[in-house]
């Protein structure tokens, strides 16, 4: 017998599990297709070797690579970068559950700042307001914690459904060092429970959140939250190790069904009246390519030419402060400054005309985070500082020093990756999978400005350490201007003109009716914050109307 049933869902993470659950919730008959297995709370361990520097959570490239050039005219090389995971909740599992919100400049980035040379912003076709009330179901949902009204420039109209994370004694100085300069920092909103949630625990504070899933389920991970919510209905199945090869169509152009590969290698079909694809960016991208027929000879959803086009990631730097921790702890006696999280986030630019240069006045967020504490990732960045010239006993006592003497405050900035012709995302001609299938190819242009307003908000993060007292021993700025290829969005864009989008405004297919994609690949701009919150509260808001359309 053919296997069929409602809705299909191609990825299990924070564009596709959203919409099982409310599908299967709705009555609906869900099959959710997973690449990767579905990992044991006893696989979480702390392992930095097993978790981080191996295949745990993406493949190796010789296995399964993506390819990346810097230009048309290079030749593109095998890479891990752009995988985000491979497992059920995908990358939900290994983040670190900083959960901001979009703002309305987002929405609106190209006709409030008008042409900017050698970019492609595009409004989006809904209003923020009718994101609303998805964000806040999402919060409820999983479980977010934060401190409603500490951000005035948050948009929000409902408290968290969970006080905030307890912050590091040093937030304090950081508190007391944007006051003295007038900003104003706020606790960092978390995917992470502060308190007991139905169920699940409150946060142990190991302080092992990014890069490692949670041996507690206190990240709420779309693993620990919507998957159990979509298969508790007993109308969810999840099919894992199962690769999605093709999308299926019929002679009307109606997407049918996927046909995919199980954990033996063995062919299947699987049809269905409605299809969702939620792989990340770049390989819903691939799959859409890799499922053109005579119908659609560039790729399902591709008579606009855009698929794959308008990538973007997120631009991102990083600022370390080096504290004396002797320092530290006289200055706040009675304190445990082994606490993980500093807690604290600063927006006072997102979008601020007068201080910003005017050419693109957009500026983002300053996430404000201790050192992580994964000690061989922490060796190679003290060797790195010294040109790799640091090694051995003195290498050994380095280290000694960093997690005994020091204290390392450090901000992640977040920024515009600005829309240009030179990033895109298509079919590489040389490079194969696992499976004999084209790899992603990724061309990565970085727009100008982006790496400027990248630069400027760094700077405003090494003035706030600066002004921290006791004063740091040194400041320094790594990576201002870089790229993180974890988020990543725009390939099939959603906009009300079928000639300049992929999808309309509900994420589905301008060509394909009933085909829908519902992760970061709908987003016309990368927007100042990481993009999780906003993937998983659009998805439920597709997956209201799927269920009742």
């Amino acid at each position: 017998m053919a296997d069929t049933c409602d809705v299909i869902v191609i990825g299990s993470g924070a564009g596709g599990a959203p919409v099982a659950a409310i599908a299967a919730r709705a009555g609906l008959q869900v099959v959710v297709l997973e690449k990767g297995p579905d990992y044991r709370i006893e696989d979480y361990t702390h392992d930095e070797i097993a978790i981080c520097r191996r295949d745990f959570w993406v493949p190796y490239p010789d296995c399964d690579p993506h390819t990346l050039r810097r230009h048309p005219e290079h030749r593109a090389q095998p890479t891990r970068e752009a995988w985000t995971a491979q497992c059920v909740g995908g990358a939900t599992v290994h983040m670190a559950g900083f959960f901001y919100r979009a703002h309305p400049i987002d929405t609106r980035l190209a006709s409030t700042l008008g042409p900017i040379d050698n970019a492609c912003p595009a409004d989006w076709p809904i209003t923020l307001d009718e994101l609303l009330p998805y964000y806040d179901q999402m919060e409820a949902l999983i479980g977010v914690s934060g401190d409603h009204g500490a951000n005035p420039l948050e948009p929000r109209r409902q408290p968290y459904p969970l006080p905030p994370l307890h912050a590091n004694p040093c937030a304090e100085l950081l508190d007391a060092a944007c006051q003295r300069l007038g900003l104003s920092a706020f606790p960092t909103p978390r995917a992470v429970l502060s308190r007991s949630y139905g169920q699940r625990p409150p946060c142990t504070y190991c302080g092992f959140c990014g890069d490692y899933g949670c041996e507690n389920t206190s990240k709420s991970s779309t693993q620990c939250t919507l998957i159990p919510l979509a298969l508790a209905t007993g109308r969810c199945r999840l099919v894992t190790q199962a690769m999605a090869t093709r999308i299926l169509t019929d002679q009307t152009g109606r997407a049918t069904g996927v046909d995919y590969l199980d954990a033996n290698g063995t062919p299947q079909r699987i049809s269905a009246p409605v299809v969702v694809v939620a792989c990340g960016a770049v390989e819903s991208a691939r799959l859409l390519l890799l499922s053109a027929n005579h119908h659609a000879p560039n790729g399902l959803g591709n008579t606009s030419g855009q698929l794959g086009h308008n990538l973007t990631f997120s631009t991102f730097a990083k600022v370390t402060a080096i504290f004396d921790r002797a320092d530290l702890a006289r200055r706040l006696p009675n304190a445990s400054l082994t606490h993980p999280f500093l807690q604290r986030s600063l927006q006072c630019d997102y979008l601020n005309t007068a201080s910003l240069d005017p050419r693109f006045p957009k500026g983002g967020t300053i996430n404000f985070i201790m050192a992580h504490p994964n000690p061989i990732n922490a060796a190679i960045r003290l060797t790195a500082l010294q040109n790799f010239r640091l090694w051995g006993a003195a290498l050994k006592e380095r280290i000694h020093q960093y997690f005994h003497d020091e204290i390392w405050l450090e901000a992640e900035v977040f920024g515009d990756f600005l829309p240009n012709p030179g990033c895109y995302v298509d079919l590489d001609p040389q490079h194969t999978d696992a499976f004999g299938l084209p790899a992603a190819r990724i061309t990565l242009q970085h727009h100008p400005a982006s790496i400027e307003n990248s630069r400027r908000m760094a700077d405003r993060a090494a003035q706030i350490f600066a002004a921290i007292h006791p004063s740091p021993k040194h400041i320094f700025t790594s990576a201002a201007g870089a790229v993180t290829t974890h988020l990543q969005h725009g390939t099939c864009r959603f906009g009300a003109d079928p000639a300049t989008s992929v999808l309309d405004h509900l994420c589905r297919c301008h060509d394909i009716p009933n085909l829908y994609v519902t992760d970061g690949a709908f987003l016309p701009t990368s927007t100042g914050v990481p993009t999780t919150a906003t993937i998983i509260a659009n998805a439920l808001r597709v997956g209201h109307h799927i269920a009742h359309a």
